[in-house]
């Protein structure tokens, strides 16, 4: 099955809440929407005296992402959010304009399921693992709530990259990198209860982590890791447009093979400057076209999700539903063209004349008789009498 969303509300969408948005992709025929959590206004605080004994997700307008039991609590414990609130602990809970509680999460959740509108969450984009402690906590808090949302959202991926490389040697990097990737991906399994997974993106600049090679063996190396097959990123990383399908249908089967069968995938135009510059543009003025990557996804059935990042968002996120299309009636007119039109049955044989077995001509073919001619009667005469 194939699906295209984009990444955010559609931006011709009149309400600005997440609801509208699902109900907006809905009604454009579109089956699937990257939600984007982007601006993040943590609060933390003491658990009030009123709240003692509820559950976190039952709080009416508060939207608590994490629990900390006492003071030198660890952050983010998996079963926190599914027991009671104890005195003496801590809350974290955020102000996002898509949802205001947990419940709220819920009636999103519920909308999307029954439109059949398939969610995943973009976690910030600001994440450093290598600088100072405040920012790795904060990188990876981050990526926790985003994981919270998505579970209460219905959302199966959540969505990353791991930002910059350190400065020390770049294998020692990236094996830090990975095993981060582990943590947090065994942390989602824990408190989603294996229905949210971490989805990792590669980058289009060159310090930062998200090569090809580097995001394929992070999915491989770590189970539930999902690899996100973003093209304009990596047309930047590579210097390559992809411009036939021959050269994406390689791309296409090691990201499939990577991520059990699936694939998820961002597309946009670009525009390509020097190492590590380029800029998201709608597909029309791009140097990316979509058309290559319409062709190699109608050769066989995938079971993917083409996300739209591009700036016009649901518009393209059209227009390459419609060229998918095409390209695939394409493929069936040329499939099924030799049985639509049969070969003519092949001539029958033409007997000898006068051999045996030979059939008697037809009246066209016979030689044409001799004309009749009629001799008048010798019985009364017609006409004018004769003089003599």
């Amino acid at each position: 099955m194939i699906r295209f969303g984009p990444a955010g509300i559609p931006l011709s969408c009149k309400g600005r809440t997440l609801r509208d948005g699902i109900a907006d992709v809905h009604h454009l025929g579109l089956t699937a929407l990257e939600v984007q959590f982007i601006k993040v206004n943590p609060l933390t605080r003491m658990v009030l005296d009123e709240e003692v004994g509820k559950l976190p997700r039952d709080l009416p307008q508060q939207l608590i992402v994490e629990v900390l039991a006492g003071k030198g609590g660890t952050p983010g414990e998996p079963a926190s959010l599914n027991e009671p609130l104890r005195r003496r602990g801590t809350v974290t809970t955020l102000t996002w304009s898509l949802a205001k509680d947990h419940a709220d999460l819920g009636l999103t959740r519920a909308l999307a399921k029954a439109l059949d509108v398939d969610l995943t969450l973009h976690a910030p984009y600001y994440v450093d693992f290598f600088g100072s402690e405040e920012a790795r906590d904060r990188s990876l808090r981050q990526i926790q709530w985003s994981g919270v949302l998505a579970d209460g959202l219905g959302a199966r991926l959540a969505v990353t990259h791991l930002g910059f490389y350190g400065s020390g040697d770049r294998d020692e990097s990236v094996a830090e990198l990975t095993s981060i990737a582990r943590d947090l991906e065994r942390w989602l399994d824990r408190t989603t209860k294996g229905s949210v997974h971490l989805g990792i993106e590669p980058s289009g600049h060159p310090d930062v982590f998200g090569s090809r090679q580097e995001v394929l063996e992070l999915a491989r190396s770590v189970k539930g890791v999902v690899p996100v097959l973003n093209l304009p990123h990596l047309a930047a990383r590579e210097r390559r447009t992809f411009d036939e399908p021959g050269a994406l249908e390689p791309l296409l089967h090691e990201f499939v093979e990577a991520s059990s069968g699936s694939l998820y995938l961002n597309f946009s135009g670009a525009e390509l400057y020097g190492t590590g510059e380029f800029r998201l543009t709608p597909i029309k003025r791009g140097e990316l076209r979509f058309d290559p990557l319409a062709e190699a996804l109608s050769e066989r059935d995938y079971d993917v999700s083409v996300i739209s990042s591009s700036p016009l968002l649901e518009h393209d996120g059209m227009y390459m539903k419609l060229l998918y299309e095409r390209a695939l009636t394409r493929k069936w007119a040329k499939r099924h063209q030799s049985i639509a039109r049969p070969a003519p049955p092949p001539a029958a044989p033409v007997p000898r004349r006068g051999g045996p077995g030979a059939r008697p001509a037809a009246a066209s073919q016979r030689a044409p008789s001799k004309p009749r001619i009629r001799t008048p009667s010798r019985g009364k005469s017609h006409g004018r009498r004769s003089s003599r």
